[in-house]
């Protein structure tokens, strides 16, 4: 499924955009694709890493589009709630201790794995290690999300989130040169549910208030709580 192609008229249907918008953007080479008969093919693998790459810097207008385009495209209902679900308390770290990217990555993944949801917790920090060599998943405002760059079928029980904080910001990449405090590790089975949780989530980033009720947490719960209603205000947006 990862590797099936796509037409134009059903990549605009999973990503909420207009065919005609996505073509002239194939055209000039702005979204990866193949002439096949004369006809834009689509490769699901290659569309799904050129979104995760970004999706993170996508304005507001465009989240909410692939947002709705792909929860419509896995027949989730538009105002169910698909972040605050996930997190757990002891996935959920006010002061994460790691001073370094790497053993950073190992931390969340290592809380990822207490969760129950991670069968085998070697292949997924691999994974996430992977790609952050490829590529910082750091984004402006001080915000990493990891993720790994492929979905995990068979090393996931489930979708699996992981929040962090560091008291003092670290070296992670991040394309405005500052420091990172806030991350996200996500990772999920399927492409279309980790491309779903990539666009809810940076969504849901687009607010500073809910940014420093983070910062500001001084319990998980706290953390928690801020992410039900931050999503919550993202999900009445659209009714």
């Amino acid at each position: 499924m990862p590797y099936r192609s796509m037409t134009v008229k059903e990549l605009a249907q999973m990503m909420g955009a207009d065919a005609r918008r996505l073509e002239r953007m194939a055209e000039r080479g702005e979204v990866p694709c193949q002439k096949v008969s004369g006809q834009l093919r689509f490769n699901r693998a290659e569309i799904t890493e050129w979104l995760q790459q970004n999706i993170a810097t996508m304005d507001r207008g465009d989240l909410a589009e692939v947002d709705a385009g792909i929860g419509a495209d896995r027949q989730h209902q538009q105002d169910e709630a698909l972040i605050s679900p996930l997190l757990r308390p002891g996935a959920v770290a006010v002061q994460l201790k790691s001073r370094g990217k790497h053993s950073l990555l190992r931390e969340l993944v290592g809380l990822a794995n207490d969760t129950g949801r991670v069968y085998d917790e070697q292949t997924l920090l691999e994974a996430v290690l992977a790609r952050e060599e490829m590529c910082s998943t750091a984004i402006e405002g001080g915000i990493a999300i990891p993720h790994p760059r492929r979905p995990l079928p068979y090393e996931l029980a489930d979708a699996v989130l992981v929040v962090g904080r560091t008291g003092r910001g670290i070296v992670f990449g991040a394309p405005d040169g500052r420091l990172t405090d806030l991350f996200f590790l996500i990772a999920s089975q399927d492409d279309r549910h980790h491309l779903h949780m990539l666009a809810r989530l940076c969504r849901m980033l687009h607010d500073e208030t809910f940014l420093q009720q983070l910062r500001e947490a001084e319990h998980p719960e706290e953390m928690m709580n801020a992410f039900k209603q931050r999503e919550q205000a993202v999900l009445a947006q659209c009714s």
